[in-house]
């Protein structure tokens, strides 16, 4: 069944293939409670023939029913939170899509016809409702109130991967609004709603644009919801109590001398010990998928190490926050400390947890460096969910201003890790007394704006994250026998990185393979996975660590994967997976291509050639392959080769640039053909275009000889 081939959808940005790409748009119920079981429907493209749902989680079982349909059983021991499903069939394996595990809810359909007062579906408190938006129609809900009794509403649509922008409206019997939301949890809409007296009261959910068929979870609770927790930097094993603003936060909460929207917060104070393997590691943990720090998919947690903590007000579970990790003892930010002559006095190096109290807030802190050198200002909020977008100023003792850092992070193909958080290195000089503001842009304030403020001697540092490289859309990492896949990989470097960084393979199933892959002095690559032509069919999780030489010695470094959500091409979409899931399946590709060589010496200014092989698996593709390097780092280019019609071999040229530095370099090639293919075996076949990697080669860059 070669029809069945989908992984040539692996698309230069000029051009995309046609064949099979399994891409899961949706899962509907996007949900169900622990110990239950629930029929799901998918839809998505490429889906046929599949039967088998894969969880990032070992006690969610999906069992096959018919086409596009699965019953999906949760395990009593499976936690509470959010789990990615992919689908696995025919033409490989899927992009994912967010499913939730809830505990003590009901969990209900949205009923029909619910688009009017009259017609509003009856649900009760603690209850989870699965719906999907009608276009141009509001879908109406009622619920009974008591008098003084809280509920928590929200609506959770971002947060499981819809596109739905959703409002959200609380009405009196009469339909009159006494409460509105939008954009609270990024695009999430939610309200802290106490009833002013018994009685019914509406629920009213909607599309800003009014657009039709997008999911969503219409959730109403009288459970804790904290809205943060402070601090909101942790020392790594070290337990420390953290005070949490939220509401129904239970009998031991106080009122707190804040409000969200007017409405007053409750306080409540937990003491945690966050794991000490998160610094060592360098890793971030989560219990709900991080959507919330902004009203767009990013990949903003990509930069930091830390966890998320989930507190238990009155013994009942609340929503998770996520939090820095560090290997430092944590200050409070004190106030006053807006005046910028009274500066809140630290030393370094300092992480400060801090919050912006109210309008116009300015935080001063002064310190006198201990030494010469470059020194690492970073501040924390878009990362940890603060809804801040800081700015840092660093002043000297002479009222000068040394740098002011903003925004940063980068857009690579899907990825989009660009955010709103300053960050940068800064030259200082011992004994001299600097200034550091941090402040809101546009001087806002209250309980949600908080940040860390970390600054520390420049160390080398890294964190690493891969993403399918997939256009126009979202795709899962399938590789065939006898074939190969590629992953984009993305650096973000901290402290001055200027040693090269390895990626290296912990694990990898039988018949899989990588390279140790090299980067150096560079901010992105590539990672090519090739299996064997009898590699055994596979499909699960593997692990990769970046791994980086300092003076202070060997860092090894979880390397974090993300999915493209949104599938508008040339457009930066991006969320966090638990898993780097890959699949390995029988079919081969209808080429494939490898270096003659695993290693080649070249000296810098110089060039060499390397025969490149073309096996052709698919006896009825004999057109020619069209051959060039795949984002090859900038010292390193790589000479257009054409595999000429039937032939299986072909030469390449690699020419490495005077003045390069010294090191091994990890390349990779793509090839494009033109091959004959139909998804329709009854139909003939046409020609699409194919776009496949090779296997890598080292390069070895050799310092130039003195003449």
């Amino acid at each position: 069944m070669r029809y069945c081939l989908w992984i040539a959808l692996l698309a230069t940005a000029t051009a995309h293939a046609e064949l099979p790409s399994p891409r899961l748009d949706r899962i509907f119920p996007a949900g169900a409670s622990i110990g239950s079981t629930v029929e799901v429907e998918i839809q998505g493209a490429d889906l046929e023939g599949a039967k088998r749902l894969i969880a990032d989680h070992p006690g969610i079982v999906a069992t096959f029913v018919s086409d596009r349909k699965f019953k999906i059983t949760i395990g009593k021991y499976v936690p509470e939170g959010t789990r990615d499903i992919r689908v696995l069939g025919p033409w490989g394996l899927s992009s994912p899509r967010i499913f939730t595990v809830s505990k003590g809810l009901a969990e209900v359909l949205k009923s029909k016809d619910i688009h009017e007062l009259a017609k509003a579906q009856d649900i009760a408190i603690n209850t989870a409702v699965s719906g999907l938006t009608d276009g141009n129609r509001q879908d109406f809900y009622r619920l009974k109130g008591q008098a003084g009794k809280r509920w928590v509403v929200e609506v959770r649509a971002q947060s499981i991967d819809s596109a739905l922008d959703a409002t959200l409206t609380i009405t009196n019997a009469a339909g009159k609004t006494l409460a509105f939301s939008s954009d609270h949890d990024g695009r999430d809409p939610l309200l802290a709603f106490t009833p002013p007296a018994d009685g019914d009261y509406g629920i009213v959910v909607a599309d800003l644009a009014y657009a039709g068929g997008l999911p969503y979870r219409l959730i109403v609770t009288d459970r804790p919801r904290i809205e943060n927790v402070f601090p909101r930097a942790l020392q790594a094993g070290k337990p420390l109590e953290l005070t949490a603003l939220g509401w129904n936060l239970g009998s031991s909460a106080k009122r707190a001398p804040a409000a969200i929207d007017t409405v007053a917060l409750d306080e409540y104070s937990e003491t945690v010990t966050p794991p000490a393997d998160i610094v060592t590691r360098g890793l971030y943990r989560f219990i709900d998928h991080p959507t919330a720090h902004s009203v767009l998919p990013t990949a903003a947690t990509g930069a930091l190490t830390g966890y998320q903590v989930r507190l238990s007000p009155g013994g009942i579970p609340a929503n998770p926050v996520p939090v820095l990790v560090t290997d430092q003892a944590v200050t409070l930010e004190q106030e006053p400390n807006n005046d910028p002559a009274k500066g809140q006095k630290i030393a370094l190096p300092a992480v400060v947890s801090g919050r912006f109290d109210q309008e116009r807030d300015a935080d001063w802190y002064e310190f006198t460096p201990p030494s010469d050198g470059e020194y690492m200002v970073d501040v924390y909020c878009e990362r940890i969910g603060g809804r801040a977008d800081p700015v840092a100023v660093v002043m000297d003792d002479k009222d000068s201003r040394i740098v002011e850092l903003d925004d940063f992070g980068p857009r690579v193909n899907a990825f989009d890790g660009h955010i709103r958080d300053p960050q940068g290195i800064v030259r200082l000089s011992a004994k001299r007394v600097y200034r550091l503001l941090v402040q809101d842009r546009y001087r806002r304030g209250g309980p949600r704006q908080q940040y860390v403020l970390v600054v520390r001697s420049a160390a080398p540092d890294v964190h690493a994250m891969v993403i399918h490289h997939q256009n126009p859309g979202p795709g899962g990492t399938t590789i065939h026998r006898g074939g190969a896949q590629y992953l984009d990989l993305i650096l973000q470097h901290t402290g001055g990185v200027t040693g090269p960084v390895r990626i290296v393979a912990d694990s990898l199933p039988k018949g899989l393979h990588t390279a140790e892959t090299s980067i150096v002095s560079d901010t992105r690559g590539v990672i090519a996975l090739w299996a064997d032509a009898d590699a055994p069919e596979f499909a699960g999780p593997i692990q990769l660590s970046a791994v980086l030489t300092t003076p202070q010695g060997e860092l090894r470094r979880e390397v974090r994967a993300y999915t493209r959500v949104e599938a508008q091409q040339n457009k930066a979409s991006s969320r966090p997976t638990r898993e780097l899931l890959v699949a390995v399946v029988a079919e081969k590709p209808p080429f494939a291509l490898r270096f003659a060589k695993e290693t080649i010496e070249i000296e810098a200014g110089a060039k060499a050639t390397v025969d490149l092989i073309c096996d052709r698996p698919w006896a009825d593709f004999k057109g020619a392959v069209t051959v060039n390097g795949l984002t090859p780092p900038g010292p390193v280019k790589m000479s257009q080769v054409v595999v000429a019609e039937g032939k299986t071999a072909g030469t390449m040229t690699i020419e490495v640039q005077a003045g390069a530095r010294p090191g091994n370099y990890t390349v990779t090639a793509s090839g494009q053909g033109q091959v004959p293919f139909t998804k329709d075996p009854t139909k003939p076949k046409a020609n699409t275009l194919v776009t496949l990697p090779s296997h890598p080669i080292t390069v070895v860059v050799k310092a130039k000889k003195p003449q």
